[in-house]
């Protein structure tokens, strides 16, 4: 009998290949993993040819790929990467049985029953309940959002566009800041997720850079006009969400630290925002890039008094579980649980 799964974490940047094996009490062992460059290829087909020679391994029973793009029918363009998938096509160049295809934040949402203890980082414990919702927010390059339904024996994500529900101001600053973005862009409306995303932190700082509210070292502001010279061009040689979170997490610069407070407070607002609509007593998990890279910062920020001030629903958002995934590779746990179901 044939119980090897092969799942996989498809980004326009870079595609991660994990090979697993099924036992009879379900559980998932991996048996190889690899890391490829997308770009070098012009399909998902050979990269997948070049992992099974590699590691010498049979054609796996069933597939699931998580995709950074939205899935139809079936079907996905990647966002970043001009890769057509389907699955039809897919079962039959690589001659396995099943394929499945699913958005890369659904594949977050089922890893998260693939995950220990030591893969999460608990804000507040809460009051758990077994069969009711759980939702996921995850700041990145954009800002997902997303939530599982148990149904039966298993949950059922969904998928949500919260990311682009509008910013909500709750403070001078910040209404200064959704003014600022409003001018700046020429545009009617600001979504939270130009706010609480890699591309908010950049705009919190330039925000902050430009109204004079803080000062900061040149070092950071050098990187920051770097990436706005290079507006326009595909690749950028410099990563300003990263030198700012990195300078906020030495206390190096002070514009970077404010910058950092700023995105956070939105951060645990709009988290609150998504527990309201949902009441997820199964527990919020925060996934994304950004949480466990300025993880100590979160942890002494005041990102779980703006999650629950909520006014007299403060009492309700008390009792919500909040966790943070450490684990990044979350989606590829979830694209292997996907295939097991198969």
């Amino acid at each position: 009998m044939n119980n090897l799964l092969l799942a996989g974490d498809i980004g326009g940047t870079k595609t991660i290949l994990r090979l697993v094996e099924t036992s009879e009490s379900q559980e998932l062992r991996t048996i190889a993993q690899e890391t490829y460059h997308s770009g070098d290829f012009p399909d998902l087909v050979p990269i997948v040819q070049q992992f099974l020679v590699k590691n010498n391994a049979p054609t796996p029973a069933k597939a699931c790929f998580a995709i950074a793009g939205p899935v139809f029918n079936n079907t996905a363009k990647l966002t970043n990467l001009a890769w057509f998938l389907d699955t039809e096509r897919l079962q039959e160049e690589l001659g396995i049985t099943a394929v499945a295809l699913i958005n890369d934040f659904a594949a977050v949402g089922y890893g998260i029953f693939g995950l220990s203890k030591q893969d999460l980082l608990t804000l507040q414990a809460g009051k758990h309940q077994a069969d009711a919702p759980v939702a996921i927010i995850g700041a990145g390059t954009g800002l997902g959002q997303g939530f599982l339904i148990k149904q039966g024996n298993h949950y059922q994500v969904f998928p949500s566009e919260g990311g682009h529900a509008d910013f909500a101001p709750r403070k001078e600053l910040e209404f200064q800041l959704l003014k600022y973005l409003l001018d700046k862009h020429d545009i009617q409306r600001v979504s939270v997720e130009r706010v609480v995303s890699g591309q908010g932190i950049v705009a919190i700082y330039q925000f902050l850079r430009d109204r004079k509210i803080a000062t900061g070292s040149p070092e950071v502001a050098q990187i920051v006009r770097t990436w706005e010279q290079e507006a326009g061009q595909s690749e950028k040689s410099v990563d300003p969400g990263a030198a700012i979170g990195k300078a906020a997490l030495q206390g190096s610069d002070r514009l970077s630290e404010q910058t950092i407070q700023l995105f956070i407070d939105a951060y645990g607002a709009e988290a609150g925002n998504l527990a309201l609509k949902l009441l997820p007593y199964g527990g919020l998990y925060i996934a994304g890039g950004i949480a466990p890279k300025i993880l100590p910062l979160i942890q002494k920020s005041d990102f779980m008094l703006n999650f629950t001030q909520k006014g007299r629903m403060r009492s309700l958002l008390e009792e919500i579980p909040v966790h943070i995934i450490l684990n990044q590779q979350v989606g590829l746990i979830g694209a292997a649980l996907s295939a097991a179901r198969l």
